[in-house]
């Protein structure tokens, strides 16, 4: 007899089951911030939804009832206060997504893992530093987006159904800061910059807490200087007045009086002074502004400057990194070469 010896062919590995990748690693590294925005959108969108329902009927019933003009009601009503602090709220939280990105971004995203050696671990274990900071950059940048349009389309929502409380109370124009940014593009536009910002802080500074302060700083004075040049991105309507400025409602740009040659002075203060006015050769006033109709233009002339800024910024954030790591590199390859 003949014995016959069987082998069995080795299992394959089975693939590991569940998520993987540097997707999976960045938001098991970051589940606190994850978390974090996750409250943020729960508080902020609960606020403006019961301001769009129940707290707007609740205002409006109460200012029915008091039967006053527009812009002279009452706004320390319990029933306007809880309204209001609603509204502040979740147009706070949404207003303030921008600076707590940067903070984060050049803090704890980058700045954190360069001053603990963590990404170089990540780059020796088969993961380039290009891809490791497009994973850095591309996951907030999916999640900061969602979560931002998400909370414009409700505070659209609110300003859709509060025009009537507005009007009561004489608060919150279309021109507003806070209501400006919440009600269009430019808080998601904000948010991927303060995430671009943040990120080269990191990478420039490589430690944690000068990365955030410098991130936070610099998104700042990028916010004030786009914010002083928002009236002058789109032409402007002028209104003319022969003996008063003439009524405007919107953005005002600015205002002034006019003379016998249409030339623009600023305004004498002559107060129907008729001689001090023919001192001054002023023969009418002028007010350039803003209508509502100028929301959208103003809105997406200033989100594609601030995204064109936050590719800007992205762009050197890369350079940057293969400037230092290809430098890195390039005296690895000599040191083995001497050996």
């Amino acid at each position: 007899m003949t014995a016959v010896t069987t082998t069995t062919a080795p299992e394959r590995a089975r693939p590991a089951r569940g998520p993987r990748g540097l997707t999976w690693v960045l938001l098991r590294v970051h589940r606190s911030a994850l978390w974090f925005w996750l409250m943020l959108l729960t508080v902020a969108g609960g606020a403006l939804l019961w301001a769009y329902g129940p707290g707007v009927n609740a205002a409006l019933d109460v200012y029915r009832g008091m039967d006053c003009g527009p812009g002279y009601c009452d706004a320390t009503v319990p029933a306007a206060q809880h309204y209001q602090l609603a509204t502040v709220l979740g147009t706070g939280l949404l207003t303030l997504t921008p600076l707590l990105t940067a903070a984060w971004a050049g803090g704890a995203l980058i700045g954190r893992e360069l001053e603990n050696g963590t990404a170089r671990l990540a780059w020796t274990q088969s993961v380039t530093p290009a891809r490791w900071l497009a994973a850095k950059l591309a996951v907030p940048a999916a999640l900061l987006a969602a979560g931002t349009v998400l909370l414009t389309l409700l505070h659209r929502l609110l300003w859709s159904v509060d025009g009537p409380l507005r009007e009561a109370t004489g608060t919150r124009d279309w021109h507003d800061g806070g209501v400006y940014l919440a009600n269009g593009t430019l808080v998601t536009a904000y948010a991927l910059l303060g995430l671009a910002v943040g990120a080269l802080a990191g990478l420039l500074l490589r430690r944690a807490l000068p990365a955030l302060a410098a991130a936070v700083v610099s998104l700042l004075v990028l916010t004030g200087a786009l914010s002083s040049l928002r009236p002058h991105l789109w032409p402007a309507v002028t209104l003319t007045g022969k003996e008063y400025y003439p009524e405007w409602t919107g953005m005002v740009v600015g205002d002034g009086a006019l003379t016998s040659t249409g030339a623009r002075v600023p305004d004498p203060i002559c107060v129907d002074d008729a001689r001090c006015l023919a001192e001054h050769d002023i023969v009418g006033f002028y007010r350039d502004h803003h209508p509502a109709g100028h929301f959208w233009p103003l809105q997406l002339v200033e989100t594609g400057i601030v995204l064109a800024v936050a590719a800007l910024a992205v762009l050197a954030a890369f350079w940057l990194l293969n400037r230092r790591t290809g430098a890195r590199r390039t005296e690895t390859r000599r040191a083995g070469a001497a050996v």
